[in-house]
């Protein structure tokens, strides 16, 4: 059994300092950092963040290949294994749609973009000119376009999957995915969708980390704990895909006004007042009491990687240290 926490990237660095080194002291294998839009950089946090501890695994969940150039993202990943000793993972999707309007950019083909960024990362930080992405075609790049410094190792790719044929491509051709699990119980619906893909795979790939990724707002003030649970809710609702959606009974539809609240009116108050109790259903708010069963719903289900992510809590470093005390010690084998 694997574990991994996961933040948003709207925290000073410092914060992320304290949260990473009190991972590493509760037995967390995994330190994920989105990289939204127009906040902190990821990249140059987990930087500091290498510096800062010694066993951790450190990720980006994650950067998209049309805002940083995939010869960009593999010298990042080498670099980032270079400097924190082999400890980082590269987490990969095609990023939301909407963030990716508001600069102007258009998410095409994303599956084919995400297919072609795996396998060109993988080839440049084999040290290889001029990338083939499959069946003989290569990329218009030129016998120019390497990396001018040996890459430590292969550095893991993950896939941030949450629609069934991104699910199936991470199934195929990356070393972990890292699925969105609105609410827990949508494992098994992700499942099949992932071995789908599966049944493609390289066997010179290794098996597959599959990362049950799930929402938690952990406090002994539940009132609390919810209104943290509801502001992710209120602010990344609408982007949710339709297949989750559809596992709690909503639709887009249902997010609009809470959109317009966040991004219209810029009212956070009233967007997290319009959140519904089925939408908090999305993850799991309360004590450690609370999360011990739908975690064990996920174990039987075939989850070998627990994934807690944002808010964690109105303290989250605190979560941490409940996690690591009182959840980790009751599922890891």
């Amino acid at each position: 059994m694997r574990f991994s926490v996961r933040f948003n990237n709207d925290l000073p660095v410092r914060d992320y300092v304290q949260l990473a080194q009190a991972a590493e002291a509760a037995g967390f294998d995994q330190f994920w950092l989105s990289n939204d839009l127009f906040l902190r950089s990821a990249p140059v946090i987990l930087a500091a963040l290498a510096t800062a501890t010694s066993r951790i695994e450190l990720g980006t969940c994650i950067l998209n290949p049309y805002t940083i150039h995939p010869s960009e993202i593999a010298m990042l990943a080498a670099t980032m294994d270079e400097l924190s000793g082999n400890r980082f993972n590269l987490g990969l999707a095609a990023g939301a749609g909407d963030f990716l309007h508001w600069v102007g950019v258009e998410q095409e083909r994303p599956l084919t973009a995400i297919r072609e960024t795996i396998v060109a990362i993988r080839r440049l930080l084999a040290g290889e000119r001029g990338v083939e992405v499959e069946n003989g075609r290569f990329l218009p790049w030129t016998n120019e376009a390497y990396l001018r410094f040996p890459a430590p190792r292969q550095t893991p790719i993950y896939v941030g999957a949450m629609g069934p044929k991104m699910l199936e491509l991470a199934g195929e051709l990356a070393d972990g995915v890292l699925p969105l699990l609105f609410p827990p119980e949508h494992f098994s619906t992700v499942k099949p969708l992932i071995e789908q893909g599966y049944t493609k795979r390289s066997t010179a790939l290794p098996p597959l980390d599959f990362a049950a990724c799930i929402w938690v707002s952990l406090s002994e003030n539940g009132d609390a704990a919810r209104r943290e649970l509801a502001h992710k809710v209120a602010y990344y609702g609408h982007a949710l895909s339709p297949l989750i959606l559809q596992q709690l009974g909503l639709s887009k539809s249902d997010f609009t006004a809470i959109e317009h609240a966040i991004m219209v009116e810029n009212d956070p108050d009233k967007a997290i007042g319009m959140v519904t109790d089925q939408m908090l259903r999305i993850g799991v708010v309360g004590t450690p009491r609370d999360l011990l069963p739908r975690l064990e719903g996920l174990v039987a289900a075939g989850a070998q990687h627990l994934s807690f992510g944002p808010p964690l809590g109105p303290d989250p470093l605190a979560a941490i240290e409940l996690l690591g005390k009182e959840v980790l010690p009751c599922f890891r084998v």
